[in-house]
This record gives structure tokens, sequence and C-alpha cells, in this order.
């Protein structure tokens, strides 16, 4: 549907992204509680992430202008995909977590066709959106090739963190040993 709407593919990408960290995160967090036990500091890792993807989000609405009925697709969406994962993380963390590795490397690839489309002048290389600027700490003339720099940087390295995790807790250290943390602003 928005294959070459890049602004919009990246707001509904940005929508299901969004999903995972928060989940990972209550449900650790929840799992801490009835345990009386720390997480290692996952459930901050994978909150961070949640908030990393928001921004992700927000900053593509400032970029694709999205129509109602993309913003109603966008809450359809996120309503499914939750549901969806909540039950898929409860089932095995393992495989939820590698599911996200996996989305996050559509992402990368999706955040690379995007720069190229906008290198090669498909896309016109507007002035990042000022929320863009003030959370990665662009400069005043960033654009948006420079945002989606970033934006795939942050992918990556959620990539990493999410096959990381379904990595340990495979090995049955469930999530005790915590990946080095990304500093997103």
């Amino acid at each position: 549907m928005m294959q070459r709407r890049y602004g919009c593919r990246a707001m509904m990408l940005e929508t299901v992204a969004a999903v995972p960290g928060m989940v990972g995160g209550m449900l650790l967090h929840l799992r801490s509680l009835r345990r009386f036990e720390h997480s290692g500091g996952w459930i901050r890792v994978l909150l961070e992430e949640a908030e990393n993807e928001r921004m992700h989000l927000m900053t593509f609405m400032e970029v694709a202008q999205p129509r109602w009925y993309e913003r109603a697709l966008v809450l359809a969406v996120q309503g499914v995909f939750f549901n969806a994962y909540f039950l898929a993380y409860l089932a095995s963390p393992k495989l939820a977590h590698r599911v996200v590795g996996y989305l996050e490397e559509e992402a990368i690839h999706s955040y690379t066709e995007y720069l190229k489309d906008i290198e090669d002048g498909k896309i016109e290389n507007v002035p990042a959106p000022a929320i863009a600027i003030d959370y990665w700490r662009l400069p005043a003339g960033a654009t948006l090739k420079d945002v989606v720099v970033m934006v795939r940087a942050d992918e990556a390295h959620h990539r990493d963190v999410n096959h990381y995790a379904s990595d340990i807790h495979y090995q049955g250290l469930e999530l005790k040993e915590t990946p080095a943390p990304l500093e997103y602003h």
C-alpha cells in the first residue's frame, strides 16, 4: 500500500516497532515484582527501546503528515500487534525477541531504500523536523537524510539487542545480562 511513500511506510513500521519494548519491559517488570528479583537492567533497556521507537514515530508523523485514514490505520495496526505480541511474549520470550530482531532487520532494509531514494533525488531532502533535531541533537541545518541515517542506526542497535536477548534467554540466562546501552540523545 505504501511501497514508495516512505514517510508513511516508516510511520507504519514505527507503529509496530514501538510495541515490543513496552510489552517486554512491562512483562519483565511484572515478573520481577512477582519473583522479587532484579531484571539485570533489561526492563530499562526495553523501555528505552520503546521510547526511542516512539520518537521515530513522532518524527515520521511530522515528515509524512498522514491523512485521517492513515492515522486510523496506525491505531488498528497498533491494537492488533500489541495483543498478538503480548500473547507471543507470554508463550515464548525467546521467540518474541527473535521476531523483533527480524522485524528490525526489515526496518534497516526499508530505511536503506528510503536513504537511497533521498540520495537519488526521488524524495526531497527536506529540513529535519524540530523534534528530530532536538532528540538526536542534530545540527541546525540537518535534513531528512540525517534523520534517516540516525533512525537506521537505532534500528540496527535494536536488532542486535533483540537477537542477543533471544540468544541469552535460550541459554537459560533469562535476560540477566544487559547489553551495552545506546545513547539516544
